[in-house]
C-alpha cells in the first residue's frame, strides 16, 4: 500500500513539473532560449544565402564566410566542388531611382 501511494506521488510530481515547465513557455514564448543565445553569442561569420535543389543527391548551396561568397555543390555527404564567388556583393547604399506613377 506504501509503495502505491509513493508512486502516485511521483507521478504527481512529475506531472506537476511538466505543467510548469508548460506554463514557463507559454508565458516567456518559444524566442526565450533563441534571446538568451543571442546575448551571449559571438558575431555570426557563416550564413547560408541561398540553397537549391539540383536533384534528389545533389544540391548547390551558396554560403558566406567572413564577408566572402562560396558555391557549393553538396552530394553524397561530402562537398564535391568548391568555388569561391569573390567579396560579398553589399545591398546598394540608397533606393534605386523609379519613375513615379502618374
Amino acid at each position: 500500500m506504501v509503495e502505491i501511494i509513493r508512486m502516485l506521488l511521483a507521478l504527481a510530481v512529475t506531472l506537476g513539473l511538466l505543467g510548469l515547465a508548460a506554463v514557463g513557455m507559454r508565458r516567456f514564448g518559444p524566442d526565450a532560449l533563441a534571446r538568451l543565445q543571442s546575448i551571449k553569442s559571438a558575431p555570426k561569420r557563416l550564413a547560408v544565402i541561398e540553397s537549391l535543389m539540383l536533384d534528389p543527391t545533389r544540391r548547390l548551396v551558396l554560403i558566406r564566410v567572413d564577408q566572402e561568397e562560396k558555391l557549393l555543390l553538396l552530394g553524397d555527404g561530402k562537398i564535391l566542388v568548391e568555388h569561391p564567388t569573390g567579396p560579398a556583393a553589399l545591398p546598394p547604399s540608397t533606393p534605386d531611382q523609379t519613375e513615379p506613377a502618374a
